[in-house]
Formats: C-alpha cells, structure tokens, sequence
C-alpha cells in the first residue's frame, strides 16, 4: 500500500465565502494514488463552482504526477462528474449511500485540459 502523506484542502470561495472544497491526499511515490473527497454546499450555487473546483484539485503538481484518482463526490453532483470525466480516463463510479466513488487514471497532459473553453 502507498503512503500518503500529503495533505491539503483546496476551497473555492464566493463573496468571501467557501462554497465548495477538497480533501485532498497525495502519495509520497510520484506515480501512486491521490485520494480525494468533494463537497459542496447545498442548494444553488454559481455555475462552474463545482468543475472550478476539480480542475484545482487536478492541476495541483503533486496530483498531476499521480497516476491514479480515487475520489469520493456527492450523489447528484453532475458537474463535478461530468468535469473528472473530462479531465481522466478509464473512469469508472459505483455508489456508495450518498456518495458516488470514482476510480480513474490521472493522463500526463491532463494540465492542458483546464485550457480548454467551457461549453
């Protein structure tokens, strides 16, 4: 089993306040696992929150030299869904009560995704 001893949490912040975050923990071993659980705050919020907040997750150094994803994302979380989808390969998600676990492959290049104009 990897050791993970990399941990940090990344927030996305409306009006001052934190909207959604990450808990977000990454391997020693460049080429291992990141393990990371999404949340969000209930209800509405501004569009693009929940991908703005994956892409921050993704495009950290030490997540971007994983090779792999294991995540935990809220049931009904289209947008967070949709964007890992986006953004790794191989992905597969089964439920988990109100959560939904993904497991993916993190690609070499997924930096220059973040690039890409949202539709």
């Amino acid at each position: 089993m990897t050791d993970h001893t990399h941990d940090r949490n990344v927030e996305i912040t409306n009006d001052g306040h934190t909207t959604a975050y990450a808990d977000v923990t990454t391997p020693t071993d460049p080429h291992g696992t990141t393990q990371v659980s999404f949340h969000a705050e209930a209800g509405h919020l501004p569009s693009g929150t929940r991908r703005d907040l994956v892409d921050a997750v993704l495009d950290l150094p030490d997540v971007h030299n994983s090779d792999h994803l294991q995540a935990t994302v809220p049931i009904g979380d289209t947008e967070s869904m949709d964007r890992l989808r986006e953004r790794t390969t191989d992905m597969s998600m089964r439920g988990a009560g109100s959560s939904a676990l993904v497991d993916a492959d993190i690609p070499r290049d997924s930096a220059s995704d973040a690039e890409q104009p949202r539709a």
